[in-house]
């Protein structure tokens, strides 16, 4: 199940919180979101939701052993289980069939691939499992004694199938301590339906335009259509990833949960240093804190730490070469930045900074989308006019002016617009006048929920990005 649907939207969603309410008593509601977690995981495919269990108990199982054992090498078979088993189911389903590609090609072997079908979300419980286990032996969080909340943990739906990759430490008090919070419910639904737009109004548009000149033949297609496909799918990952981001953590905020921001506008960014502090920022801090800084950070081996933290980056997003190349891509413009770029960069307009940040990305999504080699090699000749291909067309002159207000819409969003507006209408408006700006987010909210809702009605095209991660 996706939030962006209509079963969602008009039956799972408000029925859980009519059931959650309806009893202010916290092992009820830790129960109810349990049961609704594993329904939720297990819709689309159920079989997948007992490796969600199994793995869920392996790292409880885990847990207890290392706080037992705390202090002694035994703690440490703990840990040493809990990255063997959780990485090895990763490995197993998600890049085995890449490496027995790679084995056959290098050795000329003919083996047979294994064709699993990918657990949706594995990537994403398993880095949250892992972090729960390495933090307790590290002392940093308290062991989780009830198998019930950590299931919660492990399973709660609204974060489980795309992150934000949320850590034990973030939760913990919150698994035992929600309270019903008028304000956090507002703000919930109010962040869930700007998500949702985001979604259905801006990604799913902008993807039918990527798809339209970068999924047919390439020799059909103009050097200005090669750009504006790959742009279109640069809008589309933002908004389909950041959007489903929002909804995760308005969903959270109405069951009483906070969950970490992930995306702070990177389009704005002047550096590619820049770009990844301010894009999935919970994956990012992921590889900080548990390959970077152990490694040795910046204090031994700096750059090579940098290459393995960006060569598992790519690999985390798919089982493609073209994915680790992305990685490498931008680890190499990151450490040619620290090495003498930012200098340079500190000292040109912010203007053209931006625009080097905004050329650099979209070439690095060219190479994220394409996991067809000889396809990428053709559309970069394309973009840069090696192919000799027409500049422009008419045809999308024609797309673009009739989809001139859509493309205001999206890139005005890519700004801090909102922010900028809601603390100019919070100053102006006095106190005692607050309620009018409530009664105007309620209006904007329900307004934006309209609108998605027409659209999934009248469109079958609702694709999700980083569900297949």
């Amino acid at each position: 199940m996706v939030f962006a649907s209509l079963t969602f939207l008009s039956v799972f969603l408000p029925l859980n919180l009519l059931l959650y309410y309806l009893f202010n008593n916290s092992t009820y509601r830790n129960i109810l979101l349990t049961l609704f977690s594993l329904v939720f995981y297990a819709w689309g495919e159920p079989v997948w939701v007992i490796l969600l269990i199994f793995s869920a108990l392996v790292d409880y199982l885990n847990g207890l052993w290392i706080e037992k054992f705390r202090g002694t090498f035994w703690a440490k078979l703990g840990l040493i289980s809990s990255l063997v088993i959780n990485l090895s189911l990763l490995v197993g389903f998600k890049y085995s069939g890449f490496l027995y590609e790679n084995i056959n090609f290098l050795f000329g072997l003919d083996l047979k691939v294994p064709n699993f079908t990918l657990p949706v979300g594995i990537s994403f419980y398993t880095f949250q499992t892992i972090s729960y286990t390495v933090d307790l032996y590290r002392n940093k969080v308290k062991v989780q004694t009830s198998w019930l909340k950590f299931l919660l943990f492990v399973s709660l739906y609204p974060q489980l199938v795309a992150g934000p990759i949320v850590r034990y430490e973030q939760v913990a008090d919150e698994i035992d301590h929600r309270r019903f919070n008028i304000i956090d419910l507002s703000a919930g639904i109010h962040r869930f339906c700007i998500g949702l737009f985001k979604k259905v109004f801006i990604a799913n548009t902008a993807g039918e335009f990527a798809s339209k000149y970068l999924e047919g033949s390439l020799a059909e297609v103009s050097i200005s259509e090669g750009w504006f496909g790959i742009c279109m799918f640069s809008l589309q990952i933002y908004f389909d990833f950041s959007g489903y981001s929002d909804m995760a953590i308005g969903l959270g905020r109405m069951f009483g949960f906070h969950y970490q921001e992930n995306f702070r506008y990177p389009y704005i960014s002047t550096s590619a240093t820049e770009f990844w502090r301010r894009w999935y920022i919970s994956l990012g801090s992921f590889f900080r804190d548990y390959v970077y800084i152990p490694l040795g950070g910046n204090k031994k081996n700096q750059y090579l730490n940098l290459f393995i933290v960006w060569f598992l980056t790519g690999l985390w997003h798919g089982a493609s070469w073209n994915f680790v190349i992305w990685g490498l891509y931008f680890g190499v413009l990151i450490t040619i930045e620290k090495l003498f770029l930012l200098k340079i960069l500190e000292k040109i307009p912010a203007l053209l900074r931006h625009l080097y940040l905004l050329f650099i990305a979209v070439v690095g999504w060219a190479i994220f989308y394409f996991t067809d080699f000889e396809k990428l090699i053709a559309f970069f000749k394309l973009l840069f006019g090696i192919s000799l291909q027409p500049l422009s067309s008419l045809e999308l002159n024609f797309l673009i002016k009739e989809n001139i207000y859509w493309l205001a819409i999206s890139l005005l969003l890519c700004l801090p617009i909102y922010p900028f507006f809601n603390k100019w209408f919070e100053r102006k408006i006095k106190f005692e006048n607050k309620q009018a700006l409530w009664i105007l987010s309620f209006v904007l909210q329900y307004v934006l929920l309209l609108v998605s809702i027409a659209l999934l009605v009248g469109n079958t095209y609702n694709p999700f990005i980083y569900y297949r991660f």
